[in-house]
């Protein structure tokens, strides 16, 4: 049988391409970002650290991410993205193994901020790589199913990381180096498996006709390129995504810890649900991207991450909270598989990593934002509601600016 062109052949390397960027986005955000979140009440008791110093912790993983970031473009041309991600995540597992072994929050901040970086230098090549491998058609897909591999690593650090805080006195130090090594190991997964272009191995993207151009060339209202105007629009609408996804993500533990009374474990426990229900959010909301519009898309998730924020902020009760978490959990990762797949339609595949990289960098600016003044806030007035609801107006703004998206070049979108 021939298989459809809206579909990869069952033996096309892009499957190979899709279960490696999953492993490496579960090393280099999963892990090396989100786990975070679950360490923070261990560490804080133990290290006696005050809201906005959790605060500052979180950021400077974000700061280095930013600088990352800076450099990705450049760095992916001289190298390509299969070394440039290996060794990026080798970084990554080193900087957070040595976390576990180092006193004081200076030298720990510091190293996240190392850790930061390589999150960057790995997460860029592996989400942009996606538009070589794959035709618009499957980019959503391909892209959901890559970010499911956060969700994973949620539900490994809400299982693992509480039980080993429990085991002694400095278990979050023995979460850090084994979530270290465990980074170390998918880095030389991806060494051995990623491939910068289809090409490369003789084969066409999966999902593209046979005697189809990779896409053909990429205008917007009849102009070649992707116009500044276009990239800080797109920008905006992911530097929200970061500000407001990511101090629900670092501070909704916390939260149910100090403000609703719940352990280590239960919270955990609950925190692994957001993990179970998030490996369905990338490769629901991709497909869903794919066979209606990116903007559509995008509006949908925003409008499911105000509920969520608000039902957090407004402190309703037990009821509520699993409400907020199951909101923010079935929508959890489906953002960047959507901003992932607009980078290839709006700049080719040629050309998507520098366009992913512009706006992944307001996307970093965000997550710096966002936690540091979520911190604040929680300081001055004991709880993190109002962080909640100030991520709940800017989701709004959100939707608003994802109505105003133009229409990709890609005659399917």
């Amino acid at each position: 049988m021939t298989p459809s062109p809206s579909s990869p052949r069952p033996c096309h390397y892009g499957g190979l391409i899709v279960v490696a960027g999953s492993l490496g986005i579960f090393a280099c955000i999963g892990l090396a970002r989100f786990a975070l979140g679950m360490l923070l009440p261990a560490m804080g008791e133990a290290l006696h650290l005050s809201y906005a110093q959790m605060g500052i912790m979180s950021t400077a993983n974000f700061v280095g991410y930013l600088v990352g970031i800076a450099v990705a473009s450049p760095l992916v041309r001289r190298f390509g993205p299969r070394w440039l991600t290996g060794t990026a995540l080798l970084g990554c597992g080193l900087s957070m193994a040595a976390i576990g072994c180092v006193d004081g929050l200076a030298v720990m901040t510091a190293l996240y901020v190392l850790t930061g970086v390589g999150s960057a230098l790995a997460n860029i090549p592996i989400m942009a790589m996606l538009s070589a491998w794959f035709s618009s058609r499957l980019r959503g897909k391909a892209a959901g199913f890559v970010v499911s591999g956060n969700g994973a690593a949620i539900v490994l650090a809400g299982l693992a990381v509480p039980w080993m805080n429990g085991l002694t006195g400095y278990g979050w130090r023995l979460s850090w180096l084994l979530l270290g090594a465990v980074v170390i190991l998918i880095a030389c997964v991806c060494l051995l498996i990623l491939r910068n272009r289809p090409q490369d191995l003789g084969l066409q993207p999966a999902g593209e006709e046979p005697d189809a151009a990779a896409d053909g060339p990429h205008r917007l209202n009849g102009r070649p390129g992707v116009p500044l105007r276009l990239i800080l629009h797109c920008g905006a609408i992911y530097f929200i995504f970061g500000c407001t996804f990511v101090t629900y993500a670092t501070f909704i533990v916390t939260t149910m810890v100090y403000q609703y009374g719940f352990s280590q474990q239960t919270a955990g426990s609950f925190w692994s649900w957001v993990g179970l229900l998030s490996l369905l959010s990338g490769p629901l909301f991709g497909t869903l991207a794919d066979r209606t519009s990116r903007r559509f898309s995008l509006m949908v998730v925003f409008a499911m991450q105000t509920a969520a924020y608000l039902l957090a902020g407004l402190h309703l009760g037990e009821l509520f909270l699993y409400l907020s978490i199951g909101c923010f959990g079935i929508v959890a990762w489906s953002v960047p598989s959507i901003m992932a797949a607009l980078a290839g339609d709006y700049a080719g595949p040629d050309r998507a990593f520098a366009l992913f990289g512009a706006v992944t960098f307001l996307f970093a600016a965000g997550q710096v934002t966002g936690p540091l003044l979520a911190g604040l806030l929680a300081e001055r007035t004991g709880s993190f509601s109002a962080a909640y609801l100030l991520a709940a107006g800017l989701t709004v703004t959100a939707i608003i600016l994802a109505l105003r998206l133009p229409r990709p070049a890609s005659p399917d979108h």
